[in-house]
């Protein structure tokens, strides 16, 4: 049973302009740790972080709060299998809530073309995230 979904689209050319204005600040405040360190080896670091800052919306809008409620960015971690699949993982407020709705599932799909990321999100009942 699905409990939540939420999708968001990124303007890739919009994290480039907050990076250049703000820097490593801005993806320390998106990216958790592990993140972070991923983020620092990428060549294209703007499309990198505009993955996961659309992963993170739409996972807060899956969740039905937003960042709110005490919902933060640091809840959020968007990691990668053995074979490159992206899998979200949550912490802190959002999984509380994830686990109060009754959802044990996590879905997530990220595409990203030449000039946008989009990160699709579904969290459903049971089993383990995916």
């Amino acid at each position: 049973m699905v409990i939540g979904i939420g999708t968001d689209m990124v303007e890739v050319d919009r994290i480039v302009g907050v990076l250049s204005r703000r820097g490593e600040s801005f993806a320390r405040r998106i990216l958790t740790p592990v993140e972070f360190e991923a983020f620092q080896s990428k060549k294209d670091k703007a499309r990198f972080l505009a993955k996961r800052f659309a992963a993170k919306e739409a996972a807060a809008k899956a969740l039905g709060t937003g960042f709110r409620l005490g919902v933060s960015w640091q809840d959020f971690e968007v990691i990668n299998d053995e074979l490159g699949k992206p899998c979200l993982l949550l912490r802190g407020k959002a999984q509380s809530i994830m686990q109060e709705k009754g959802a044990g599932s996590s879905h997530l799909s990220i595409s990203d073309e030449k000039h946008y990321a989009i990160a699709f999100v579904v969290f459903s009942a049971g089993g383990k995230s995916e």
